[in-house]
């Protein structure tokens, strides 16, 4: 359940950063920026998302604005997986996963 997110890749001008642009807004028009996964209080969207990319290890800084994301990249780190992790970022039932109900 849930609707993926269009993830379109753009070129950055910072080496070791990588740039994407999605077809929702995740802030509206504020700024959230990300320093460590200590920074990462919250349960919103940009949260969720920036949680789920230091726990990837992808990560060592996250940029939102709207619908731009600007990850930059942890040492030693590929960039291999975070569209794929910025796609999922609203799909609740993943293949697999059996949904429990409470009645």
């Amino acid at each position: 359940m849930g609707q993926p997110i269009a993830v379109s890749r753009k070129p950055s001008d910072r080496a070791g950063v990588v740039r994407f642009e999605i077809n929702r807004t995740l802030t509206g028009m504020g700024h959230e920026r990300y320093g460590s996964i200590d920074d990462v209080v919250g349960d919103r969207p940009p949260d969720v998302l920036a949680r789920r990319l230091f726990e990837a290890g992808v990560a060592s800084s996250i940029h939102i604005y709207s619908n731009v994301i600007n990850v930059e990249l942890a040492s030693g780190a590929s960039d291999a997986g975070i569209e794929d992790i910025i796609r999922g970022l609203y799909i609740h039932y993943k293949e697999g996963v059996q949904p429990s109900f409470q009645g």
